[in-house]
């Protein structure tokens, strides 16, 4: 017969060793659960045809975007509009759209804007605006057509509305960030819901003062400033995630902005580029097409932003990708770690009159 105390030895390694196997047990299940939850976001954001708010538009003819490797250089058009007044089955114009552009080997990433009102050869449509592009076949007819203009293959998009954006930045908690001047504009629709008040300085910007940052252009310089507004708030954002990245955090981001986000990226993908994201570093941004390569032209009675030479134009994005301004500049690491702009336009050419809203 066993001692007392060997016996009472036994009973309370059992339970440690119990009370182990159950935390274990919990750890595992939670951590699944995690997996689960974020993986049925990501699987959300990729809508069915019937749930598609480009069922109506959808060009059946215009080729399916090229498959990335994983390896190669990724390209990714986010695509921002404005529904707001549309009839059922109406497409908003994407009036933001900026590339995001990856080389995974040297994990660096650009960010190239488009100007929405850049006159430009729309693939079986004829010219147009490239905002309109995608109300005419959809984004892969956007796709498209901003590939043709930038010379590069653009593999996935991803489509958010105004309510898609507030709720990414509400989910992140929102973003400390530099305003560079009081900015005040009216919008009467839906009830002034959309009004612009925001006062100079550094301060936590939520998502419904995100977004009247990012829309603001009613100042002289329209939208070359709201452009690089966008791109210099997106990379507070992207230093934000990656500064703040867990998995229960992403998890409740991901829950949160999925009613609102549309993308062609399958799940694999887009865990893929998830954990490429947590590893690069923005090097460099740019306004295409640039101040030198536009020229102002009339169609219609309308202004519009004509491209005075498409081959410069894309030998001109070349050269952006090619660039590091994060390793040239240490004022600029500064800047961006601020949230501040780090060189808004001041000028434009002489021949530049204001784009049409």
């Amino acid at each position: 017969m066993k001692p007392r105390s060997s016996r009472k030895k036994n009973k309370w390694l059992r339970r440690t060793l119990y009370g182990l196997l159950s935390v274990a047990v919990i750890m595992i299940g939670y951590a699944v659960y995690q997996a689960i939850t974020i993986y049925n976001a990501l699987d959300n954001f990729q809508k069915d045809e019937s749930e598609s708010r480009f069922q109506s538009v959808v060009d059946k003819t215009v080729e399916a975007p090229p498959e990335w490797e994983g390896k190669e250089r990724v390209n990714i058009l986010l695509l921002g509009g404005d529904a707001r007044g549309l009839a059922e089955g109406e497409v908003a114009r994407s009036d933001s759209m900026i590339v995001v552009s990856i080389d995974p080997v040297t994990k660096r990433a650009h960010l190239l804007s488009v100007l929405r009102d850049t006159y430009i050869d729309i693939p079986g449509h004829g010219k147009g605006r490239a905002n309109t592009a995608i109300t005419l076949g959809g984004p892969n007819l956007a796709m498209e057509t901003i590939g043709d203009l930038l010379g590069l293959d653009i593999h996935y998009y991803a489509y958010a509305d105004f309510e898609g954006f507030k709720a990414l930045v509400d989910a992140i908690g929102g973003v400390y960030f530099e305003v560079e001047k009081d900015m005040n504009y009216v919008d009467n629709a839906d009830k002034n819901r959309y009004d612009i008040h925001l006062k100079k300085g550094y301060q936590l910007l939520d998502g419904d003062k995100a977004l009247q940052y990012v829309r603001f252009r009613h100042d002289a310089m329209s939208d070359f400033t709201r452009t690089e507004r966008q791109r210099e708030f997106l990379k507070a954002v992207a230093k934000k995630l990656q500064s703040t990245w867990n998995v229960v955090r992403m998890g409740q981001i991901l829950e949160s902005v999925q009613p609102y986000i549309e993308t062609n990226m399958q799940v694999s993908d887009m865990l893929k580029l998830g954990q490429l994201g947590l590893k690069i570093h923005v090097a460099g941004s740019a306004q295409v097409p640039p101040m030198e390569l536009l020229k102002d032209e009339k169609v219609g009675g309308a202004s519009v932003l004509a491209v005075r030479d498409t081959e410069a134009l894309k030998a001109y994005v070349q050269e952006v990708l090619a660039s590091d301004e994060t390793a040239a500049d240490t004022e600029g690491d500064a800047d961006e770690s601020s949230g501040k702009p780090s060189g808004p336009v001041t000028s434009k050419p002489a021949d530049e009159a204001e784009p049409a809203a």
